[in-house]
């Protein structure tokens, strides 16, 4: 989905200047936009400050604009409103617990970007059928025990329980939507996984 995220970035905003990636971890997403846009400046936020030193480090060998590192947690993080062209969330937002919570992160990366920008999401989804969630479920099931054997997929079961808690394309497109996102569309789902956007 990397690919595809990338690709649609630079589709719908090919004369991006400023770029957002939250929970960037190593800077993979960014790189490959900036690979396809070269000269973005480039604002990255993570938990881990190893990882936002890796990515720093990385990007300095890439043809980027400037690059800042905000190290903690995005919903308290201090960055400027109406900058970015292009925000991008890969494996993050599912760790938001209420939808309240949900609500004040989407609201708050509407104020970050400028008119125009475009939101671009890659996570973990859960289906709002029950009936379809379980049958996601036991298909990712099947491929995290060929992946780590027969006991694996109850430790990672365990693990989201624990600590995550997605919410379907659909809350998260009409979530957007509530905020001010003037368009949406998913790019790609595959089970409990998919890629979705907003335009501002």
């Amino acid at each position: 989905m990397l690919e595809l995220i990338s690709q649609a970035a630079v589709r719908i905003k090919p004369d991006a200047g400023n770029l957002l990636d939250i929970g960037s971890g190593a800077g993979n997403n960014t790189i490959s936009i900036l690979r396809l846009l070269p000269g973005l400046n480039c604002d990255l936020v993570d938990l881990s400050l190893p990882m936002l030193e890796r990515a720093r480090e990385r990007l300095s060998r890439e043809n980027a604009g400037e690059v800042r590192i905000f190290h903690g947690d995005f919903r308290n993080a201090a960055l400027p409103t109406l900058r970015y062209d292009i925000v991008i969330a890969a494996a993050v937002l599912h760790h938001l617990r209420e939808d309240a919570d949900w609500e004040s992160c989407f609201r708050k990366i509407y104020d970050l970007m400028k008119p125009g920008g475009v939101f671009l999401v890659s996570d973990m989804v859960w289906s709002g059928s029950p009936a379809l969630h379980n049958l996601e479920w036991e298909r990712y099931g099947t491929y995290l025990e060929a992946l780590g054997g027969a006991g694996y997929p109850e430790k990672v079961f365990a693990y989201i329980e624990k600590e995550d808690s997605p919410r379907s394309v659909s809350y998260q497109l009409d979530l957007m939507k509530k905020c001010g996102f003037k368009e949406t569309d998913v790019l790609h789902k595959n089970a409990c996984f998919a890629a979705y956007l907003g335009i501002k």
